[in-house]
């Protein structure tokens, strides 16, 4: 009897071992081993995804010495370092980057739904957030340039946004081939701020904005609007709305905002055909910067036959003649902000591009003379490839 007792004990004790392992191993694999093998996939992600550089925004340096770089350049490595070599090793100390150039394509990838949507995406810069890091850890202030209604790729999206021909109704072209969005259509206002907010969120310091104005250099005797009526509003009417949405929708982002305007704008007294009027731009924006490249002045201007070879007469002429008519408007118009009368609003493209003349670094160092002369500080150099005379500037 005891022996039978003996063994319903021991058999006993191996069954409740058994169950307690059962249910610890149980526990251990619903705990950790279950949720693991549902979702691998999600955990190697995690682990393999590269982290993003901090987001952080450089105040803007004064005064503002900057060269301009397209997407394509700062996508490529290799073309981008020599131009990063220069702002290391030269006086300059701001850059200014493609957003979204006359194509109309945005260069780096976005979040906003409606900027994925419109198509408009092509990562010419898939680093964007390591690039501005790196900058900014140089000390380099970072402008991404937006050109607002030149967009060949949204028109081809919202031909009912564009410019047509008077003729036959069809989108409308300049003597370039490139068609042009209506400068009055607001829904093209609200797409050029998402894509400005865009810019802001990866890291550029300011945002400036080119090519805000009605389209020029075609067939004008057959262009016809759709969002604008020469009847009830100027050109210049226009613009000025655009201006105060642009500075109000984006006045909660603490980021400046600089225009690009025709060099005209600086002496010439109407709004050239495109709506731009100097003064009427002053307000809104931080930064102004008329493109006072003296290849793009006219025969007879100054009384030059060829204004490109005469750099600093052009340039000293233009920004003085700038300088003058902000000081004499802000005098008259007692309710226009302090900023309005700061020298330092003017900040001119100068250029570094050979047309109308082979421009060396004497000619381009007469401009940045010039803008000094004039009592301003700050300059831009402008070369479409990029390869810009480091003679005409002075070492760091």
């Amino acid at each position: 009897m005891a022996r039978v007792e003996k063994r319903s004990a021991s058999l006993a004790f191996v069954v409740v071992s058994v169950v307690l392992s059962v249910a610890v191993v149980w526990s251990g694999y619903n705990l950790f081993v279950r949720p693991l093998s549902r979702a691998p996939f999600q955990y190697a992600a995690v682990v393999n995804q590269p982290v993003k550089p901090l987001v952080t925004h450089l105040a803007t340096p004064t005064p503002v010495k900057a060269i301009y770089m397209t997407s394509w350049v700062a996508g490529t490595p290799r073309l981008r370092d020599r131009v990063i070599n220069l702002l290391d090793t030269t006086e300059l100390n701001s850059v200014v980057i493609d957003v979204k150039d006359y194509t109309g394509r945005i260069s780096f990838a976005v979040t906003d739904p409606e900027l994925i949507a419109s198509g408009a995406v092509e990562v010419r810069i898939p680093d964007i957030q390591a690039l501005i890091a790196d900058l900014h850890r140089r000390g380099i202030y970072v402008i991404a340039r937006i050109s607002v209604f030149q967009d060949a790729y949204f028109v081809s999206r919202h031909p009912e946004l564009a410019v047509h021909r008077r003729s036959d109704g069809k989108v409308w072209k300049d003597r370039k081939g490139i068609s042009w969005l209506e400068a009055g259509a607001t829904p093209v206002w609200d797409y050029v701020i998402k894509i400005a907010q865009e810019s802001y969120a990866v890291g550029f310091d300011e945002i400036n904005f080119d090519y805000i104005r009605f389209p020029s250099d075609g067939n004008m005797q057959d262009i016809s609007y759709r969002y604008f009526n020469a009847k009830t509003e100027t050109r210049a009417q226009v613009m000025k709305r655009f201006y105060a949405y642009l500075s109000q929708s984006l006045a909660p982002l603490p980021m400046p905002l600089s225009i690009d305007l025709f060099g005209l704008t600086t002496t010439s007294i109407d709004d050239l055909g495109i709506g731009q009027v100097l003064a009427d731009a002053a307000p809104y924006f931080d930064y102004i910067a008329p493109m006072v490249y003296p290849s793009h002045f006219a025969s007879g201007y100054l009384n030059f036959s060829n204004p490109a070879i005469h750099p600093y007469e052009v340039v000293r002429n233009a920004m003085t003649s700038a300088v003058g008519r902000l000081t004499a408007t802000s005098s008259v118009a007692t309710s226009t902000p302090v900023f309005y009368r700061r020298r330092g609003k003017l900040r001119p493209w100068l250029q570094d591009f050979d047309l109308g003349a082979t421009y060396t670094a004497d000619m381009v160092r007469a401009q940045i003379q010039a803008v000094y002369d004039s009592g301003l500080t700050s300059w831009m150099l402008w070369d479409p490839n990029n390869r810009y005379t480091k003679e005409a500037l002075h070492n760091k």
